[in-house]
């Protein structure tokens, strides 16, 4: 008897149960719709594929007359301008943190506790001290973003540095290598897999404290236009907002993962042995 274990798709049946569960999620969402509408032609819960594709087609492919813009593609830059800066402040930080604080004893010593009671403060509670501190511009909502995911990718560096064995540690000593040397050559190259799968995880809460902000405070953006139009129970607007805000962040994902396979193809093809 086969255990289940061992079943392995091959690539078309994978590719095949990938998309089920979508095709599903669309299959019952057109079977809802199709009840509400036959009972309420009104119905602003469940609209109908095409009323969404009528919203999606005037935000984005028809200028708004005030302004001039293609709403929905106006509104994608400003929020992935936000996140980019974000992530790549986030990212920076937890290098040049993370590396010495999980390497060098007396930081570790130091920094540990602050920095594991720091990652746990929740971003959303100090949105309001951002605001005042920072202003309502584009500065408060980037600096949310690296106060939620900074610390979290600080202290996963540090904690996955200061798990790299000490004899590598020793042998870089015993051939001469300075600290700066060790934190470069060693320790960076290691951790580096562990980064950019670290950066995944931190995906979702990127997109929550980028939405959060703009919902309170912001002149444009996916979550200003969702909170915008919620007033007016325009699902037809925002189903397709919310399903945009997944691809992108499937897309990135996706990004990341080929960053860390061409970085660092030597940990990727030892865990494909």
């Amino acid at each position: 008897m086969k255990r289940a274990i061992n079943l392995v798709p091959a690539r078309p049946p994978a590719i095949l149960l990938a998309v089920l569960p979508f095709a599903l999620i669309l299959i019952v969402y057109a079977i809802g719709s199709d009840i509400r509408l036959g009972a309420n032609p009104n119905d602003k819960l469940m609209p109908s594929f095409s009323t969404i594709g009528e919203a999606v087609g005037r935000l984005a492919f028809e200028e708004n007359r005030r302004t001039g813009e293609y709403v929905f593609w106006t509104d994608t830059a400003i929020s992935l301008q936000r996140i980019v800066v974000g992530l790549a402040i986030s990212t920076a930080l937890c290098i040049l943190i993370g590396i010495p604080v999980g390497f060098l004893p007396v930081l570790r010593a130091l920094f540990g506790p602050f920095l594991a009671a720091f990652s746990l403060i929740p971003p959303l509670a100090v949105l309001p001290i951002l605001f005042i501190v920072f202003g309502l511009g584009e500065t408060s909502k980037i600096v949310l973003i690296v106060f939620g995911v900074a610390p979290f990718l600080t202290r996963d560096v540090a904690l996955a540095v200061a798990a790299i064995p000490r004899e590598q540690i020793v042998k870089a000593q015993t051939l001469g290598a300075s600290t700066w040397q060790m934190m470069v050559h060693v320790v960076f190259p290691q951790i580096l897999p562990r980064l950019f799968d670290s950066l995944r995880l931190s995906l979702g809460a990127t997109w929550l404290f980028l939405i959060a902000s703009e919902a309170i405070a912001s002149e444009g953006g996916l979550g200003y236009r969702i909170f915008l139009v919620r007033r007016y129970l325009s699902m037809d607007v925002i189903l397709p907002y919310v399903a945009w805000i997944t691809l992108l962040a499937f897309l990135m994902d996706y990004a990341l993962t080929l960053a860390s396979r061409g970085a660092a193809r030597w940990y990727h093809l030892g865990r494909a042995q």
